[in-house]
């Protein structure tokens, strides 16, 4: 990271940037991986599959931490992504397995500061099929590249600080710790104090390395198994940890 420096009356002030310009919004457009493609969200074509999947946690606990669902009918979920999913920010997508050809999550980008070049990727929903597999690594891989490559400085994940499922996630995905917003929420009438995590440019060049790594077809044995985790690969990368 370059220096900072000091201003004409001797105050520190951050390093200079040369010639900033606000990032473009990112492209609403499919990105294509080995194991997965990330495509805007459709209604018509992933509603259907999504809450088939989604069905699949039948207690409904991995909506525990978000502030909508589970929906009790298929007409209620397309008429939440309908009304919810469909802007520019939050800009949603849906994660499509490449084998099936079905859509097993979502994911948004959000709290896009186009001035600043910052962005949030979350709204993050990994059906029970999507939950530890090389198709949520690689379609977080695409959607921080995509990110960095449209010119943002800052890519960001927040959750409940009692998410520890999520908190073990954005560390193995190479996003830093950063602390803790308390009463950052009220969300289902409770309090939520959110953790917050975040991984620069300077930082990408290692990550992308690190991913590409791990999603490479001799990381992993005859039957699938990791011979090396991504967790190895990122945590050396990492600023700070919770």
């Amino acid at each position: 990271m370059p220096a900072d420096t000091t201003n004409e009356l001797g105050q520190a002030v951050g390093f200079p940037i040369a010639d900033w310009r606000p990032s473009p919004l990112p492209l609403r457009r499919t990105l294509d991986g080995r194991w997965c493609r990330v495509e805007p969200i459709d209604v018509a074509r992933h509603a259907g599959a999504l809450q088939a999947a989604f069905a699949t946690d039948a207690a409904g606990a991995d909506w525990s931490y978000l502030p909508y669902g589970p929906f009790d009918t298929q007409e209620a979920f397309e008429s939440w992504l309908h009304e919810t999913c469909l802007s520019d920010d939050p800009m949603f997508f849906a994660i499509v397995d490449g084998q099936t050809d079905r859509a097993v999550g979502l994911a948004s980008y959000l709290n896009i500061h186009r001035a600043h070049g910052t962005i949030e990727v979350g709204h993050i929903h990994f059906s029970p099929a999507l939950q530890r597999s090389r198709i949520a690594t690689e379609a977080m891989y695409l959607m921080m590249g995509h990110a960095f490559g449209a010119g943002y400085r800052r890519y960001e994940w927040k959750c409940n600080a009692h998410n520890t499922r999520s908190r073990r996630a954005a560390q193995r995905f190479g996003f830093s710790y950063e602390g803790i917003f308390r009463q950052h929420m009220v969300v289902r009438g409770h309090n939520r104090d959110s953790a917050w995590y975040a991984c620069v440019d300077g930082e990408w060049p290692a990550l992308r390395d690190a991913y590409e790594t791990w999603l490479a077809a001799e990381n992993f044995d005859e039957a699938g198994a990791q011979r090396l985790s991504l967790s190895a690969l990122t945590r050396p990368l990492l600023v700070a940890t919770d």
